[in-house]
């Protein structure tokens, strides 16, 4: 028995297999996803030499005490925000010993949506220590709070993935 669906075990599989080949340790920093990324990471047996931690960082002071996002970013932009997403995935890079981090933070829902920021709006960030390339995705899931938090793991990972292959 496993937590995830069998796609997104698999998914995690095909990560920690990435990561692995190039001597990458991983890092991630979840807002929205309240830690289900590194959950899904470490739900493969062996995930320990690839992984190196996980922040969970759900509220703004968590942002910006252990992973240094700035809060006159959070004040000018939001907590969800492209903005955001990528400091905390750069500040989870810096806090770490990961040399890629990944990060989410977003609206899952019900509540807590803005006109200019509905419910399913997440933005994914990653930052590379090995390329120096760190960008953010900007997401709009569909669903209920669940659907978009699996979402978010799903989208994080292919993306983590996709860097990972270019390190």
């Amino acid at each position: 028995m496993t937590l995830f669906p069998q796609h997104l075990t698999q998914l995690a599989e095909a990560v920690l297999a990435e990561a692995r080949k190039r001597g990458l340790r991983i890092a991630t920093a979840e807002s929205c996803t309240g830690g289900l990324i590194a959950g899904c990471l470490t739900e493969i047996a062996g995930s320990s030499d690839v992984v190196d931690r996980g922040f969970i960082t759900y509220s703004n002071d968590a942002k910006v005490q252990h992973i240094g996002v700035q809060p006159g970013t959070i004040e000018k932009s939001g907590a969800v925000s492209a903005e955001v997403a990528l400091e905390m995935a750069q500040g989870a890079l810096k806090a770490s010993k990961a040399h890629i981090a990944v990060s989410a933070t977003g609206i899952a829902g019900p509540g807590g949506a803005t006109d200019t920021k509905p419910v399913g709006l997440v933005y994914i960030g990653i930052a590379n220590g090995k390329t120096g390339n760190s960008f953010t995705l900007k997401n709009m899931f569909g669903g209920d709070r669940s659907a978009v938090r699996l979402e978010t793991v799903e989208t994080a990972l292919t993306a983590l993935k996709k860097e990972i292959e270019t390190a």
